[in-house]
């Protein structure tokens, strides 16, 4: 395993990331797809094995049940400060008024919960899930800098929203002299690259680290066009079928060119889509999901991976633009 810094920040962090979405209790929340504790403990102490010590969560996956399940693995399986633990914020976690979004109300419950259910006193990484538009942007990042001044979160990161909006926060916790974002979680793939637009060169400049979500487009770049999916969650992920909704000719040709590529390299699908995205500009720790063991067996593989120029060449002259997803 490779360990690198998150953007221009001195945490170190491993090249891949544990996403957790796919652990939780299937009759909490909305995503009947995931594992239940059981099923799911096995994966994290998999991904620890390999050397992955970065773990993602929110508050709001399975109603909170993933922040529990995560926290108690990790004690079972590891020492708290050799591993990074990352969590996030916005989503709604009661019916009441407050019960969701980025104001100091909802950030300052909100981070008490999650360390509740983590079951340790701080995280090293607190993310806004996403963008709170009926929040003033001011009240946000001054109650995530109290967050980090109380020693509950070490570092803060942002997630999916617009380069217009992530520069106007970076600009204002400079002004302020709050704490500024050293990550951006952004939906990247192979088949989605609208990021390459202005907010790749927006976290390159500012020294942001990207630590991409959905590196595998949802399973799509992992089998055949035409293939169904192999998992619960590829055939039940209401979200998936948003985010890559139709059969886009230009969606396919990519996926038949990673199989091609695939072939020729002899490495597996999954191989080469993580493997371009890690050899991207900006990106830390892609975050990977994994609900079969070999999941983490390609994932970690790809680390080797190192595409040839007439290979990018070929996945670059494939794609075409896409509508803007992933910010809602």
């Amino acid at each position: 395993m490779d360990y690198v810094r998150l953007g221009k920040s001195g945490l170190k962090v491993s090249r891949l990331c544990l996403g957790c979405m796919t652990y939780g209790e299937p009759n909490r929340g909305n995503h009947a797809w995931t594992l239940p504790e059981e099923q799911s403990r096995p994966f994290i102490k998999q991904a620890l094995e390999a050397g992955i010590t970065f773990f993602d969560t929110a508050n709001v996956y399975s109603d909170g049940s993933s922040e529990e399940i995560v926290g108690r693995a990790l004690k079972d399986f590891a020492k708290r400060d050799e591993i990074v633990l990352a969590t996030k914020v916005h989503g709604a976690m009661r019916p009441d008024a407050n019960g969701r979004g980025l104001s100091r109300k909802a950030i300052m419950a909100e981070i008490d919960a999650s360390l509740r259910r983590l079951g340790t006193d701080y995280v090293d990484l607190y993310q806004i899930h996403r963008f709170d538009a009926e929040t003033p942007i001011e009240e946000t990042l001054e109650a995530l800098h109290d967050v980090v001044k109380a020693g509950k979160a070490r570092y803060l990161g942002a997630s999916s929203m617009h380069a217009w909006q992530f520069a106007k926060a970076l600009y204002l916790a400079d002004r302020h002299g709050w704490t500024r974002f050293v990550s951006m979680q952004n939906h990247y793939n192979l088949l989605y690259r609208e990021e390459e637009r202005e907010m790749a060169g927006l976290c390159l400049e500012e020294g942001v680290g990207m630590i991409p979500w959905s590196p595998m487009a949802r399973g799509k770049l992992t089998r055949p066009w035409e293939e169904e999916p192999t998992t619960a969650r590829g055939e039940s992920d209401a979200y998936a079928k948003t985010l890559y909704a139709g059969t886009r000719d230009s969606d396919k040709a990519v996926v038949d060119l990673v199989g091609t590529i695939a072939a020729e390299r002899n490495l597996s699908r999954a191989e080469v889509a993580l493997g371009w995205l890690l050899g991207q500009p900006g990106v830390s720790a892609p975050i990977i999901g994994a609900s079969k063991p070999g999941h983490i067996d390609d994932a970690v593989k790809a680390l080797a991976v190192r595409l040839e120029a007439d290979d990018l060449k070929r996945l670059d002259a494939a794609y075409r633009p896409h509508p803007v997803q992933g910010f809602s």
